[in-house]
């Protein structure tokens, strides 16, 4: 089987890669595979870490079709939807194509194949599948599991005379050990809101230490009340952070991916709400923070009486164009790249929690035990029910909160106004 990638794949530029991908330029568009060729669009395929991942899923695949080319084309992350929906709506997009788990994929779930019927017998190896589904229908194979764990460092901790095998509880605590550490010279929290997606991270990872457990699951079937004094909390202390100086400075022109991981990973800020999976990560930090100073804890609880849990969904997944020639022969791309020994090496090379639970973690160092230890008991991270068009809003919104031009009354009533009409 033949592979090509895009011949801009090399040009990777900064911003590419802290939105977790790697780009071929944005003209390198392609009209569709055929019979005896399949086109793969991603923004992963290029990146030197993601390079044993892809090879394995060929081989898998070609032991099946060795008769199918496949073409990978790697896109800019930052552009990626945006051109994916051009191709789509001209007829002219790929067979394959990679989605973020939630409002992305199921915003477009009209130009793709239902996969339930191809990928039964994945049901029982892989995890978060609901994140690429919608009205009981399941639109992508899962490739990892994406989370929002609180990573903190032990060596700050211990320089601001707190006791690192403790991290704090509750949320009076999480602020009296903030003092503590910017007393000692470094920032609590790293924040980079530049994108609008810190209070993405923000939300899921704290919702479940405000939020009581029917609000929670009600928020996640649809049922949201956005003016409910707990979800008016989450975006209260979002402000209070703010205005408290616990976050780093200029978080609203700082950029999530990578400045503020950055931030963190050097030693700058004692906590940072991360990823589980592909950049901002265990994996990250590990290299510069060293396995053992690393830490992930609770959410520390805001509302008495409640259980924090870890927030996470399926991460990222490959669905199948409704207009690929065949659908089959797709599905079985999807499956390959689905496969243990394909998601086995992403998980060896970029750290990525692969969707599928029978791969063996236990030598990823004691943060990923933690991670893997809280996906047992976690709960859907709550970012990841709305729709893109409320994310967009919110991110937006929360800049301004920020920025102290709008208020906590404001960014609710118009969220809930998006929300009912998503």
């Amino acid at each position: 089987m033949k592979v090509r990638t895009g011949w801009s794949a090399l040009l990777v530029t900064a911003l590419t890669l802290a939105g977790c991908g790697s780009a071929s330029g944005p003209g390198a568009t392609n009209s569709g595979g055929s019979a005896d060729r399949l086109v793969v669009w991603d923004w992963k395929s290029g990146e030197p870490s993601a390079k044993a991942y892809v090879e394995k899923a060929k081989a898998d695949f070609a032991r099946k079709h060795p008769d199918v080319t496949v073409e990978f084309v790697a896109q800019p992350f930052d552009q990626y939807y945006t051109l994916l929906g051009a191709a789509i709506q001209s007829g002219k997009g790929p067979d394959v194509m990679l989605f973020n788990g939630g409002g992305q994929i199921r915003d477009r779930v009209d130009a793709l194949v239902p996969l339930d019927g191809y990928l039964a017998e994945d049901r029982g190896r892989l995890a978060g599948w609901d994140a690429f589904s919608k009205d009981g229908k399941t639109y992508a194979g899962p490739v990892t599991l994406q989370g929002h764990p609180i990573y903190y460092n032990k060596a700050l901790y211990r320089k601001a005379g707190l006791d690192p095998a403790a991290p704090p509880g509750s949320w009076d605590e999480f602020l009296a050990d903030c003092n503590a550490v910017t007393k000692a010279g470094a920032d609590c929290i790293a924040l980079g809101n530049k994108e609008g997606a810190g209070i993405q991270f923000w939300l899921s990872a704290l919702g479940s230490a405000t939020l009581t457990a029917q609000e929670y699951d009600d928020w996640i079937a649809g049922k949201r009340d956005w003016r409910s004094p707990h979800v008016r909390q989450i975006f209260d202390l979002w402000k209070q952070a703010g205005d408290k100086g616990l976050n780093s400075d200029g978080a609203n022109s700082t950029a999530m991916f990578n400045d503020s991981f950055a931030h963190f990973q050097s030693g700058k800020a004692a906590h940072v709400i991360g990823l589980m999976s592909d950049v901002g990560h265990w994996k990250d930090f590990n290299e510069f923070l060293t396995p053992g100073e690393l830490g992930v804890m609770a959410a520390p609880t805001v509302t008495t009486g409640v259980t924090p849990s870890m927030p996470f969904d399926g991460g990222i997944g490959y669905g199948v164009a409704k207009a690929t020639k065949n659908p089959q022969v797709a599905a079985d791309l999807v499956r390959s790249l689905t496969s243990t020994d394909a998601l086995k090496a992403f998980f060896t090379e970029a750290g990525a929690i692969a969707a599928d639970t029978t791969i063996d973690v236990s030598d990823g160092g004691p943060a990923v035990a933690t991670i893997v230890a809280g996906i047992k008991t976690g709960k859907p991270a709550l970012h990841v029910a709305l729709s893109s068009k409320t994310l967009d809003l919110m991110g937006r919104l929360s800049q301004q909160l920020l920025s102290g031009s709008i208020t906590v009354d404001q960014v609710v009533q118009q969220l809930a106004a998006s929300d009912k009409t998503a």
